[in-house]
């Protein structure tokens, strides 16, 4: 994984990230995402980093619904640098009745993370 993007948090029946994963090439399957809170802080890590890949600050309903459930739902959409972008050709897909379509394959995933509350304590 190359970078990870927070692009919107949704507090509904549960809370619900949405956040874009760059990968290094398409053969890279390195991302199990985990998360921490701590304080108003949402942070992402990747495996077992010590660094948060990406954070979000959290307001009182996003923190009540995440002390309540103890997890997030988090939406994932993987792209590769070079692959994804604007198509420009339009290639017409007679069979569903429309001449101009524009269509670009984008892989999504989506999964309920449980939330680690972090109890540390500064000093």
């Amino acid at each position: 994984m190359e970078s990870l993007v927070i692009r919107k948090v949704q507090a509904r029946d549960r809370l619900i990230l949405d956040v874009d994963v760059w990968m290094k090439n398409p053969d890279d399957m390195s991302f199990q995402p985990r998360m921490v809170l701590h304080k108003n802080e949402l942070n992402i890590y990747n495996g077992d980093s010590e660094k948060p890949c990406s954070h979000a600050t959290l307001d009182e309903l996003s923190l009540s619904l995440l002390e309540r459930d103890r997890m997030a739902e988090l939406r994932v959409k993987f792209q590769v640098k070079g692959m994804h972008g604007m198509l420009t050709h339009k290639h017409p897909i007679l069979a569903d009745g429309n001449a101009n379509v524009k269509k670009l394959a984008e892989p999504r995933w989506k999964s309920i993370i449980p939330v680690s509350m972090d109890t540390f304590e500064e000093e």
